[in-house]
């Protein structure tokens, strides 16, 4: 008796189009097999695009193809445009089954691959459904270039909008809160040029903005959010077209934007690398004058080289990378005092961090069994969908909302390891990393350096050789001590 694997798939467009069905192909397999004597081995049912044949069902079947390599096999299915709608990956698996003993068959399109002619055949049944293909995504993208050219926006609407189906019928896209709300405050901070994009997009992903930094960028660029679309004509011309829906911020905004984005974030970026270079700009006193000293790059022959020095030409000067490092290393000498460990190990306690550690790792279990349902609910929903008693559009709205919640879930998950990780480093607080701090001052962020620099100022410099010390409060001697002098008093003054 001969044996075969069915399979039968439909993609969900084409439910909607056509009105296939698994269960109708299914049953006029089976009673395909039973009329040729044929015994069925395996039924695979699949809910997705062929284009290619990255497909879990296929993929399980050309597994368990694989693992009966040496006996004959066949693969029934209803029609070519079932097996692949592209001419190449189709040659390319039916060469794979071929060395696997495998046979692809379409009942409705039967091929007999003993004939030579019969490639021609099949050459045919699988070029009509990839020109199907070919033409119904040109007339798609007609019809969404005309859409637009109309005003109207009809793909997936981008973060800030929501689409919608209007009274007559068509597609439109409205406001969506809180990303509207947050969308239009980060174009108002970015317009004012006074915080760097990243960190505006960090914010706004700490409001409620969920994205990348790439596509925050992309947001600031996109003036749909002023109601304007963009329409590509051709592979070098756009059209600007004013769209119906309800913009979230004026032209006018987004042109400032614009205008910052191109221009001025390229000077903030210099005045940034400047303010990182000289951090200790108005703690240095010129020697001379008395005035404080500034800093600039001189230029060299091949290239340009920071230094400190007095405008009142007084020929002060020295270099900064010499004064920066000499601050650094006094700096590293220094470690915490270990009267301030205990005081930290006690303050730690005091706060009860294994009990938050344990509510935290409580709350992980819980997202994590909530993300397990949400995985298995959505499993339970494709396979009624497959069956035929989900219909698309419920099968549709379960779909989204098992991935909005999903992606809320997950969102929670990392909020809950990142309060994890704080207190992993709470906890280690009284290792080698941490109490010799200061050995990751050059990683300190350049606000955080001058702050440290303010609080430890440089003192008794030497503008030629570039030795400094530094000057302590009194606070700080009672918790600051130098690596090779822990036991000894703490001075006000470290050499």
């Amino acid at each position: 008796m001969k044996t075969a694997y069915l399979y039968v798939r439909v993609s969900t467009d084409e439910q909607k189009r056509k009105g296939y069905s698994l269960p109708e192909q299914e049953d006029r397999l089976l009673k395909y097999c039973k009329y040729n004597n044929i015994e069925v081995k395996g039924i695979y049912r699949e809910d997705y695009s062929a284009k290619n044949f990255n497909r879990p069902e296929w993929k399980e079947l050309f597994s368990e193809i694989k693992k009966k390599s040496s006996e004959d096999k066949n693969i029934l299915f209803i029609k070519w445009d079932r097996f692949s709608r592209n001419v190449e990956y189709a040659y390319e698996m039916i060469g794979k089954l071929r060395k696997y003993k495998t046979t692809a068959m379409a009942i409705d399109q039967p091929i007999d691959f003993s004939v030579p002619e019969s490639t021609v055949m099949l050459a045919v049944y699988l070029a009509v459904p990839e020109a199907e293909n070919t033409r119904r995504a040109q007339n798609t993208s007609n019809g969404i270039r005309r859409a637009k050219l109309m005003g109207r926006y009809p793909n997936k609407a981008p973060i800030g909008f929501i689409n919608v189906t209007i009274i007559d019928g068509k597609k439109a896209i409205v406001p969506k809160e809180p990303e509207a709300e947050i969308i239009k405050w980060a174009f108002s901070q970015a317009v004012q040029n006074h915080h760097k994009i990243s960190e505006i997009s960090k914010i706004a992903n700490e409001k409620g903005l969920i994205c990348s930094r790439s596509y925050f960028f992309r947001i600031l660029r996109n003036p749909i959010y002023c109601g304007i679309i963009s329409v590509k004509l051709n592979s070098n011309e756009r059209q600007m077209i004013k769209g119906l829906h309800e913009p979230l911020i004026s032209e006018a905004l987004f042109d400032q934007v614009q205008s910052v984005i191109n221009t001025k974030r390229k000077m903030t970026a210099k005045r940034d690398d400047l303010k990182e270079m000289f951090f200790l700009r108005g703690f240095l006193t010129c020697p001379v004058c008395g005035r404080k000293l500034t800093g600039s790059f001189s230029k060299g022959k091949q290239n340009r080289y920071p230094y400190y020095h007095c405008d009142n030409r007084c020929k002060i000067r020295i270099g900064a990378v010499l004064l920066n490092d000499s601050y650094q290393n006094k700096l590293q000498e220094l470690i915490l005092a270990d009267n301030t460990m205990e005081l930290f190990k006690n303050i730690l306690e005091n706060q009860n961090i294994k009990t938050q550690k344990a509510s935290y790792l409580y709350a992980q279990q819980l997202v994590d069994r909530k993300i397990k349902e949400e995985k298995l609910t959505l499993s339970r929903g494709r396979k009624l969908f497959i069956a035929g008693i989900l219909k698309i559009d419920d099968y549709n709205e379960l779909k989204q909302e098992s991935q909005i919640n999903t992606k809320n879930l997950k969102k929670e998950e990392r909020d809950i390891t990142l309060n994890l990780r704080v207190i992993d480093k709470m906890n280690q607080m009284e290792n080698k990393t941490f109490r010799e701090i200061f050995q990751k001052f050059v990683e300190f962020d350049t606000s955080d350096k001058k702050h440290l620099v303010n609080l430890i100022p440089p003192i008794d410099i030497d503008y030629k050789t570039g030795d400094l010390s530094l000057e302590f409060k009194p606070a700080f001697s009672k918790i600051l001590s130098k690596k090779s002098n822990r036991k000894n008093n703490r001075k006000n003054e470290f050499h």
